[in-house]
């Protein structure tokens, strides 16, 4: 860089002045994240309520499920656009509305085709907060702090997850056992879909108490309110204009990396692509949104009490929160591909007891005691290691992997193909179980288990390197 360039600011080594309000707007930005996870488990309260009420097959019910994803797709190839049009928080009070709306439509349903358009709608909300969420963190947290504060989102989701269970389970109860026991005056399936409209309305009304992203401050002109926030977040003693020539410079250098970009190599794509593709694609291959939009039913068809089955609907929610914490603090000490590899081995030890017990025919409706137990403790060890390795690593993966001239264009399309194989999973999982249970798992294994060859061949360590390193 010349003489000429933009100074450097000093802000990476800044320390903020009020790092508590810092924490604060990072943690309320985040709480998009836990409406992302609360949003996207909640249905396991319901699913077999809106069987029974509705009278549906197995297929119908799956896109009752899986038709969210739809509208998660849809928002989040629009948010970045969204934003940058009228802002980050605009962006998150926008979500915060579609997420009251949702959940409020869902709680009260005048028929199934109705309840599959407030589930897209809740869909589309998930979809901008898993885009708006994290770049408004990265934007806004002192540089020292960008790693931590970054990793709010994903533990707000993991938390959002675990407390949508806690909160199924409760209701449960509260209705006598019965997912279409009276409570409140409607069936209990329905409070626990609408009881989402709590934390959507926090999440709306903490918008307008964190300020707007600097950097969208500057490119809409306003200058002097983005030092101000700047002043807030990385203390008074940092060179402002500096800073703010600094965020300028950078804007005009990026490049707007288009689909034309990614294509190249003999498969349509360049090669770096379809290996972030595979990498989002193993990811949902393995099964785990079985584990968190399906687990009350999977343990229901095993004999399992409903009571007693969102109960473990909680454990495994807490486990993934455990193996999420795990990740986060080993990611970068023993590096993503180590990680991903222990994560694939101890997935495959679990969804193949999980086969294993669910080969046993039930007996008066259960599986036989060991069986039983196995399949427990398997599914828990399953969700642990996922947890603790693809579950963080592959965003961490595709956040680095690229080179910088593509890799917003192709963070999207990983991240599209991600939201399709959640959806292929998803919409597939009620058929599967009815053809053959122990069988679905199986192919989960089948897919553990090629995720070993895929990582050790085509995925490369990024742990230590700089993004411009990325070819």
């Amino acid at each position: 860089m010349t003489s000429t360039a933009a100074p450097k600011s000093g802000a990476r080594a800044a320390q903020p002045e009020h790092l508590g309000h810092v924490i604060f707007i990072a943690a309320a930005a985040a709480m998009g994240g836990f409406l992302f996870g609360y949003d996207s488990s909640v249905i396991n309260g319901a699913v077999e309520a809106i069987r029974d009420r509705y009278n549906i097959g197995s297929g119908t019910l799956a896109q009752v499920i899986a038709i969210a994803l739809i509208g998660c797709a849809v928002g989040a190839a629009t948010a970045g656009r969204i934003a940058d049009r009228i802002g980050r928080i605009r962006c998150m009070q926008i979500a915060a509305v579609l997420f009251t709306v949702s959940a409020v439509g869902s709680a009260l349903p005048f028929a199934l085709w109705d309840l599959m358009l407030w589930r897209i709608i809740g869909g589309f909300a998930i979809g901008m907060a898993s885009v708006i969420g994290p770049a408004y963190i990265a934007e806004v947290a002192p540089p020292a702090y960008r790693g931590r504060l970054g990793s709010f989102q994903q533990a707000a989701i993991v938390v959002g997850i675990a407390v949508s269970q806690l909160v199924n389970w409760g209701l449960l109860n509260a209705a006598g056992g019965k997912q279409r026991g009276e409570l409140m005056g409607l069936e209990a399936w329905q409070v626990m879909l609408g009881v989402m409209v709590i934390p959507a309305a926090l999440y709306g009304l903490l918008s307008f108490a964190i300020p707007e992203s600097p950097r969208y401050l500057i490119s809409a002109g306003k200058e002097d309110r983005a030092r101000t926030v700047l002043a807030e977040v990385e203390g008074s003693d940092v060179d402002l204009d500096a800073r703010v020539a600094e965020i300028e410079l950078a804007m005009k250098s990026e490049h707007k990396s288009t689909f034309k970009d990614l294509l190249g190599g003999g498969f349509f794509f360049k090669p770096i692509v379809w290996i972030g593709i595979g990498l989002s694609a193993f990811q949902q291959f393995v099964g785990i949104n079985v584990a968190f939009y399906y687990s009350a039913t999977l343990w229901q068809s095993v004999g399992i009490d409903p009571a007693d089955s969102f109960f473990y609907s909680f454990t495994t929610s807490i486990i993934n929160i455990i193996g999420t914490v795990i990740a986060m603090i080993f990611v970068d000490r023993i590096g993503r591909k180590p990680l991903a590899l222990i994560g694939s081995v101890g997935m495959v030890v679990g969804l193949a007891l999980e086969a294993w017990a669910f080969s046993y025919h039930l007996v008066d409706g259960k599986l036989p005691s060991t069986q039983g137990w196995v399949a427990l403790v398997a599914a828990h060890l399953f969700v642990l290691f996922f947890a603790l390795s693809w579950g963080v690593v592959v965003w961490v993966f595709l956040g680095e992997m690229f080179p910088n001239k593509i890799r917003a264009a192709a963070l999207g399309v990983a991240a599209s193909a991600q939201w399709i194989a959640n959806w292929a999973i998803t919409a597939s999982f009620p058929s599967l179980s009815d053809w053959n249970l122990s069988g679905t798992y199986i192919i989960y294994t089948v897919f553990a288990a090629l995720s070993i060859p895929f990582v050790l061949k085509f995925v490369k360590e990024t742990k230590g390197k700089a993004l411009e390193e990325m070819g």
